[in-house]
């Protein structure tokens, strides 16, 4: 049995001719509409059933007195982390238990949130954030998309006139957002008298934040 070559009879496409890449953003600066408040506490001791009790009996009690006030939207309760873990001395022995737990206290009610916060006993305010919600989200970033679109076909129609086209077709497009927000910030009350931090919820001030959309694609020009 012979062998021989096999050639292909399909012509290659050719290569497509003025197609030009292009990229546009658009960008809304919002007010942060969304608080997140983290309390924990932390407890050590000898005996890991012992310290793993205390912890839960203290966010049990966080809990109880934080649903008391929730309101989907509002002020929505959901526990964060829960951690148990040893600590060993020089001999690498084990020598005691230490422990965290968090409650996370978050939605559009600050007053109702920085209440309920200064009304829990059981553990202290760790850390503050603030963010967007999902309806003023999906504002911003309808109207972030408007403005990228909008600058993507002006940069289509000024580089088609400017190479000396009467206009552009559309290849392809690709939408991504993303948004800019300042990290939570941790406080410094821990070590605070925690009748100190009983007496009155404390004051948050929220900033902005800015939601992107990219729009970024290609098109043929004719």
């Amino acid at each position: 049995m012979g062998s021989g070559a096999v050639f292909s009879q399909i012509p290659q496409a050719a290569a497509p001719q003025n197609v030009v890449q292009l990229s546009a953003v658009g960008a809304v600066e919002v007010q942060q509409d969304q608080l997140v408040l983290t309390l924990g506490t932390t407890r050590d001791g000898k005996d890991a059933a012992a310290v793993q009790a205390q912890l839960r009996q203290a966010l049990d009690a966080a809990v109880l007195e934080a649903r008391r006030q929730a309101e989907p939207g509002k002020m929505d309760v959901r526990t964060g982390q829960f951690s148990l873990y040893p600590r060993h001395g020089q001999s690498g022995q084990i020598t005691g238990w230490q422990g965290s737990a968090e409650l996370v206290l978050e939605g559009r009610d600050f007053t109702r949130i920085t209440g309920t916060a200064a009304r829990v006993t059981t553990l202290a305010i760790t850390q503050v954030g603030f963010g967007l919600s999902r309806g003023e989200r999906s504002r911003a970033e309808r109207e972030a998309q408007a403005q990228a679109i909008g600058n993507f076909r002006g940069q289509a129609s000024d580089l088609a006139q400017a190479f000396g086209f009467s206009g552009y077709t559309l290849r392809e497009v690709a939408v991504n957002s993303q948004g800019h927000m300042p990290v939570p910030r941790p406080l410094a009350m821990r070590a605070m008298a925690k009748s100190a931090m009983q007496d009155a919820p404390i004051a948050v001030e929220p900033g902005r934040s800015t939601v992107e959309v990219t729009v970024s694609g290609s098109v043929q020009m004719h």
